[in-house]
């Protein structure tokens, strides 16, 4: 079975991410979990993308690696 993906998208272009979600979780279940996890972690924190990939990681979320092509519209 193909893995399935999410964007997780910022308006800071070098902030936007891709990751894994983990195969026992329906895509709003991702969708929920990743919102909870991202509201855990202060706004104004220090490192706070950093934080948020580990949280991510530790609940079996994977970050792919991903080339950013040119705009489609």
């Amino acid at each position: 079975m193909a893995k399935r993906i999410m964007v997780l998208p910022s308006k800071d272009v070098s902030q936007l991410r891709l990751v894994t979600v983990p195969e026992d979780l329906s895509p709003h279940e991702a969708y929920r979990h990743v919102t909870e996890l991202v509201s855990e972690i202060p706004e104004d924190a220090e490192q706070r993308l950093d934080q948020l990939l580990e949280s991510l990681e530790d609940h079996g979320f994977e970050t792919l690696p991903f080339l950013l092509g040119p705009a489609l519209d």
